[in-house]
């Protein structure tokens, strides 16, 4: 990933400043910073960075909440600043799927692998949860074949095969897909039963 992009939200201006500093000698782009909740949230969802980096304790919403938002909302990963570590802020960073938590001051030789795994497990993430998401496509899909099939066998006295070649010809006529043909058997059956 060719400069990969991040935003800052951090209520100390200094600190935000001397960050943006370490991120550009690390080859990444600021391409914003704010210094509250909404801000943050304002900036992700027009910049589409690639990391926010968010202090935890913040106006209007806590880091922690906005993290949440950004994982509900697939808006991309998230790295919580803490200028010191609370005994539930790894919980508590964990439920709303953060992906690393950094003690302020932050080291160079810190900032790097932590924004390398955040993005590239992101990344991991996103790829498992649409493969499961076509998997589960797929499946549904042959559920309403198959149910169309057994229709088609039951009120056409048609075989197995032949009732699916039905299915796929008249997909192929169409120009639809198989799952819409079966949802139209279904429909047509249903409509007839009542």
């Amino acid at each position: 990933m060719a400069n990969p992009r991040i935003v800052i939200v951090d209520a100390d201006e200094a600190w935000c400043k001397h960050l943006k500093t370490m991120l550009g000698k690390l080859g990444y782009l600021v391409v914003g910073d704010a210094s509250d909740g909404p801000g943050a949230l304002k900036l992700v969802r027009t910049r589409h960075p690639d990391l926010l980096i968010i202090q935890d304790h913040l106006p209007g919403l806590s880091g922690l909440e906005v993290a949440r938002i950004m994982y509900e909302d697939q808006l991309g990963p998230v790295i919580i600043t803490t200028d010191y570590m609370q005994q539930d802020l790894i919980e508590k960073a964990r439920e709303a799927r953060v992906f690393s938590i950094l003690l302020k001051p932050v080291e160079e030789h810190a900032l790097l692998p932590a924004v390398e795994l955040a993005m590239g497990n992101y990344q991991e993430i996103i790829k498992l949860e649409k493969q499961v998401k076509e998997l589960r496509d797929t499946l549904e899909t042959r559920k309403l074949v198959e149910k169309a099939k057994g229709i088609l066998m039951r009120t056409m006295k048609l075989s197995e095969e032949e009732a699916y070649k039905r299915i796929q010809k008249q997909s192929m006529n169409k120009r639809i897909s198989m799952r819409a043909v079966a949802e139209a058997v279904i429909l047509a059956h249903n409509i007839n039963q009542d």
